[in-house]
């Protein structure tokens, strides 16, 4: 109780800075991966540049627009959807909140008839715009919050963790239909997910962030070439025993089954190990593949960890 009434009259207080040093620009059309740990500073960007924060210092402009001055003409060119987020009406059918978006966005009845038509096509949700929310599936639910934020025909979107809770059949679905929108609207979309596989299949380029400071900005298979020092060669063998001893003398076997293996090999030798199987064993298949991109991103955490300790 005596410490609660001292924090009182003698309070202390510290400065953190949740986005600092970040610096970059997206062009029209452009798909992007906004990725990072927990605490990076990824929400804290996609708001201030939707506009629901203001920033101390730096300048953030959208389309031309200072965000945080939340203009009509900007907010209906944009649309931030966070995963973790309803905006639905809970006890309401979906349609009633895609009507009440109509009227906020003053979106015509014939355009707003023709995204809805075509939004809830490319979502498969065409069965569930007159059934309550709170009977809806999580998946369901999902579709029809990005249906809600998308009937203004917005061409600038911030997806944050819109897949997030969703089964891996779901995701995927989520995941086309984003690539699809991108394309068809020329959208330009910056995309947050814990899961990777989002960002793999979505985005040729993505942005690093970490503690609010920018990592690596660039293309994907450039991180991964960069910050992966191993490829994983899949074998099947026409028939058992298979050589392990003859292949544990090009990289390290991280699975055996039968006359299955995987192998992990180092990049710049991939090309010749696999070869030299090819020619000197009976091979049913043989397949090369990058290691997945979390260990990638690992990889690139520690390494500036390293650097940043090895400065200090």
């Amino acid at each position: 109780m005596a410490g609660s009434i001292k924090s009182l009259f003698n309070r202390k207080y510290s400065e953190f800075s949740a986005v600092k040093e970040v610096s970059f620009s997206i062009a029209e059309g452009e798909l992007i991966g906004f990725i990072g740990p927990n605490g990076a500073g990824k929400t804290t960007t996609l708001k201030m540049l939707s506009g629901l924060l203001y920033p101390t210092r730096g300048q953030v402009m959208v389309d031309g627009f200072t965000p945080f001055d939340r203009k009509n003409e900007f907010l209906k060119k944009i649309s931030l959807v966070m995963g973790q987020k309803n905006q639905l009406w809970w006890d309401l059918p979906p349609m009633e909140s895609f009507l009440l978006n109509k009227e906020i966005y003053q979106v015509s009845d014939t355009l707003f008839q023709k995204n809805l038509n075509e939004l809830t096509e490319l979502m498969e949700i065409k069965d569930v715009l007159h059934t309550q929310v709170r009977n809806l599936s999580l998946g369901e639910r999902m579709k029809c919050e990005l249906v809600a934020q998308l009937l203004h025909s917005p061409r600038i979107l911030f997806l944050d963790e819109p897949t997030i809770g969703l089964d891996v059949l779901m995701q995927k679905k989520l995941r086309d239909f984003i690539r699809e929108y991108n394309k068809r609207y020329k959208a330009t979309i910056i995309l947050t997910s814990h899961y990777m596989d989002d960002v793999k299949e979505l985005c040729k380029r993505v942005i690093v962030i970490d503690h609010g400071m920018l990592l690596f900005d660039g293309q994907l298979n450039v991180i991964i070439k960069k910050y992966s020092r191993y490829k994983l060669l899949t074998l099947t063998f026409n028939e058992a025993p298979v050589p392990l001893e003859a292949l544990k003398n090009h990289g390290s076997i991280l699975y055996h089954e039968g006359t299955r293996v995987h192998l992990e090999v180092e990049r710049e030798k991939s090309n010749e190990a696999a070869s030299y199987i090819l020619k000197n064993y009976a091979v049913a298949d043989l397949n090369i593949e990058e290691p997945p991109i979390e260990e990638v991103i690992r990889s690139l955490f520690s390494e500036k960890k390293r650097q940043t300790h090895g400065a200090s």
